[in-house]
């Protein structure tokens, strides 16, 4: 277990979700339940940015300034306006995403209300939405999808599967064809599901491990390597950044610490140089 000094930076929340930092170091934060997609600047002053949409559970920066942001559709926010990308069908939500390094978008739908995540019926999809706004969808048979990253040479596409409590990896070609489908990681979620996730540069997972208590650091295999414990049962997702990409930070929908505090925030340095996500150009 790692032994790291964890740094409380915000607490308050419902569901915390989606960190991600952009290139100005500031970090970007959504409440799920609260409906708001929040931003922490480097100095540390926290100031809700959107405050009525729902169930944003992944956001991304965009080359042209502004959001994409997930939930009941994929739209990119800029000086307050949404331009919808992607649009649901049928009783969904979009939830994590993703960028390659062409700037292409990868996010996961969650269809029907999730009533026992180990449970839920694999009804989903995870799509890719072009440069030129087309989308498609790579495959379906997805339960609840969370985290979705990208091995730091991009070979390698990671797609947690929360129900069946895994991450499903493909290999990826020069043109984003998927081959190989592979599922590794169960071992380490028998109790709690896997969600939110990031890599760092020498291609190990961090997994937010809801209901563990901890993230998890597996290696490319799916082994478990190491672990953060955490004040908190349900870790919902991590994220790198500062001004050496060596901050990890981790959120949460609870603190076992103080229940009062709500969804919280953590900074650690776990001794690893995180990967830069590519912006958003569609």
């Amino acid at each position: 277990m790692m032994n790291i000094d964890l740094e409380l930076i915000a607490s308050g929340y419902g569901l915390v979700e989606g960190p991600r930092t952009d290139t100005a170091g500031n970090l970007w934060f959504t409440d799920m339940f609260g409906d708001s997609v929040n931003r922490r600047t480097p100095e540390g002053e926290i100031a809700a940015v959107i405050t009525d949409r729902h169930y944003v559970g992944g956001l991304v920066p965009h080359a042209s300034g502004g959001l994409v942001l997930s939930g009941p559709d994929i739209a990119h926010w800029q000086n307050g306006q949404f331009r919808v990308l992607l649009e649901g069908e049928g009783p969904l939500f979009f939830n994590d995403l993703h960028t390659d390094v062409q700037g292409r978008i990868y996010v996961g739908a969650v269809r029907g209300e999730i009533q026992n995540v180990r449970k839920h019926p694999a009804l989903g999809q995870l799509y890719r939405i072009e440069l030129d706004g087309h989308v498609t969808e790579l495959y379906d048979g997805v339960g609840v999808s969370n985290g979705i990253g990208f091995s730091p040479d991009g070979r390698l596409l990671y797609h947690v599967d929360s129900t069946i409590a895994g991450i499903w990896v493909h290999d990826v070609d020069a043109e984003g064809r998927l081959s190989g489908r592979r599922h590794i990681g169960t071992e380490a979620f028998v109790e709690g599901i896997p969600d939110g996730l990031c890599l760092d540069t020498e291609g190990n997972l961090y997994v937010a491990h809801y209901g563990g208590g901890r993230v998890v650091k597996l290696n490319a295999s799916g082994a478990v390597t190491d672990e953060i414990s955490m004040p908190a049962r349900q870790v919902t997702s991590c994220a790198f950044g500062g001004d050496d990409w060596g901050d990890l930070y981790i959120v949460s929908a609870d603190n076992t610490s103080d229940a009062d505090l709500g969804g919280c925030i953590w900074r650690c340095r776990p001794g690893a140089t995180g990967i830069p996500t590519p912006l958003a150009r569609v």
